[in-house]
């Protein structure tokens, strides 16, 4: 069959020829329509990856849409090493297959699925946000922060605050408040003293790095009385460490935590997903895709922009 295949993780997947899976016990062999690239696909591929074994060749992808034996549409996700999703089949444990909705086609289901899982895995898994609730959403113009933001609506959120460097996709974000993370730190301190002052619940942190730092910073000042600020780490687009005082979290209310393959089962992983499907169509979530072809792979695979997911739609 045909895959993405990675032969060396230094230059990335390529179109080329790879063994056709058979199922194996409990397991379906999905005829694979849609796969994504996502953050995580591209760190996996690339080594780089906490998750990586180093298995060596193996068929990118950690997830997508197909179709079952039976003909029944599925979401499918973590197919065995070497096999991935961007190739014309997978190996699947049947529990890792979802029924698609009805109203949510292939492609966009499988472009919504990554980011639209880590979003709902961290503010509703995770953060276990409240309707009513404040949450701020640090790295809110990528395709991930803005599922964030729409599925925090969705749960009936009070109040959504968003940060993010593209002042154009923030302004049409359906947020209440929003801070450009521009050069000025002195403004941002202040706008972020302002916003804990008034209390934030939940931090969904996709950027870490100095944005990270500023907010927790401004969250131990200035945050209102002794009420939990749970603040969830999820990516890390701004930088991988930061020197966090010890102080920041003794003198206040602040409950770190992260989202993610390892702090969630793949269980809990794809629940979220299936419930955030399933949320999809009532909800009215969008995610802005480029539909591709798998052979153009290699091409595409330096183009890809987090802001519009790419999505190969098999032949």
């Amino acid at each position: 069959m045909k895959a993405a295949v990675v032969f060396d993780p230094a230059t990335g997947p390529v179109y080329a020829d790879f063994a056709t899976p058979q199922a194996g016990p409990g397991q379906h062999l999905v005829r694979v329509t849609a796969s994504a690239i996502s953050h995580v696909v591209k760190s996996r591929a690339s080594g780089k990856h906490y998750s990586f074994d180093g298995t060596l060749p193996f068929i990118a992808g950690i997830d997508g849409t197909g179709v079952t034996e039976e003909g029944q549409r599925v979401y499918f996700a973590f197919p065995p090493t070497p096999w991935g999703s961007m190739a014309e089949f997978a190996p699947v444990d049947a529990n890792l297959c979802l029924p698609l909705p009805d109203g949510l086609d292939d492609a966009t289901a499988a472009a919504m699925a990554n980011p639209g899982m880590s979003a709902w895995a961290s503010l509703v898994t995770r953060a276990q946000f409240q309707p009513g609730e404040t949450v701020l959403i640090n790295g809110a113009t990528g395709s991930a922060g803005q599922l964030a933001v729409q599925i925090a609506r969705y749960r009936g959120a009070g109040k959504i605050i968003v940060t993010g460097r593209n002042p154009q996709v923030l302004t049409q974000l359906d947020a209440d408040v929003r801070v450009l993370l521009s050069d000025d730190a002195t403004l941002i301190a202040q706008q972020l003293a302002d916003l804990a002052a008034q209390q934030i619940d939940v931090v969904i942190d996709y950027l870490w790095g100095e944005s990270a730092l500023a907010i927790l910073t401004a969250l131990a000042k200035h945050t209102p009385g002794q009420t939990p600020v749970r603040y969830v780490q999820v990516g890390s687009l701004s930088g991988a460490d930061i020197a966090l005082p010890s102080a920041v979290l003794r003198s206040s209310p602040i409950v770190l935590m992260g989202s993610g393959i390892g702090s969630l089962s793949l269980t809990q992983l794809i629940q979220a997903t299936g419930e955030m499907l399933h949320a999809a169509v009532p909800g009215g979530f969008t995610i802005a895709t480029t539909p591709a072809r798998l052979h153009d792979v290699a091409e595409i695979w330096s183009q890809d922009d987090s802001k519009k997911r790419t999505v190969f739609v098999m032949d």
